[in-house]
């Protein structure tokens, strides 16, 4: 049985609303510690917020598009960790995806793992609610033979929808273990959660944690 802190401690702890205020920020920061969160997830322009000890700081690039040029991209992430992100999100180009035009998707995940090597985590939103079976293999091959440390479902803002159990297994499957699966988008309960994680997710990415965590017992 997952307990409410190892649940915890897989958790983005997230606010990408683009009208997110600084103050609303700094309250996300201090209720990831007080949650046990692992990280917050903010967008570029709130990189600023003052970290408890111990809470990660993650990002986003390209988002939520995805259709930004790779070079734009690069940019963006390098920038980003040079203000103290730890981990980048890139969303992919859905638009070269379905050209199926997965050596470009490669490439377009290349140009951002380039220019935020390790020891910074990057993880690769797919957007799987909008690709079929096949798509999704395809993009997290992509990100697997291009360098990235995790494939993400979602970005929680495209109409097709957020993360789902069946598209969290085929992806784990797929990575088999060598990166890592996060699930994100539309996660607001604790049943949902843990179906996320027995699918194979090794982080999620919460709005809700907080409702999420006070499902389960400490």
């Amino acid at each position: 049985m997952t307990t409410r802190e190892e649940l915890a401690a897989i958790v983005d702890h997230t606010l990408l609303k683009p009208e997110a205020t600084a103050e609303q920020v700094a309250d996300l920061a201090r209720e990831a510690a007080d949650l046990g969160a692992y990280s917050i997830c903010v967008s570029p322009s709130r990189l600023d917020v003052e970290l408890p000890e111990g809470v990660k700081l993650a990002t986003v690039c390209g988002f939520p598009s995805g259709a930004h040029p790779s070079e734009v991209k690069a940019v963006e992430a390098a920038d980003s960790v040079s203000r103290g992100a730890d981990e980048v999100d890139m969303v992919i180009n859905l638009g070269l995806a379905m050209d199926g035009d997965w050596d470009g998707v490669q490439e377009d995940i290349e140009a951002v793992r380039a220019a935020c090597p390790a020891p910074t985590v990057l993880k690769v939103i797919i957007e799987s609610a909008a690709l079929d079976d096949e798509q999704i293999v395809a993009a997290c091959r992509a990100a697997d033979a291009a360098g990235a440390d995790f494939v993400k479902t979602s970005t929680g803002f495209h109409p097709t929808g957020g993360a789902s159990v069946e598209a969290v297994r085929l992806m784990a499957e797929t990575v088999g273990g060598r990166l890592g699966v996060k699930a994100s988008g539309g996660i607001r309960t604790t049943e949902a959660a843990l179906a996320m994680v027995e699918a194979g997710a090794t982080r999620l990415g919460l709005s809700g944690t907080r409702a999420v965590l006070e499902g389960l017992d400490s």
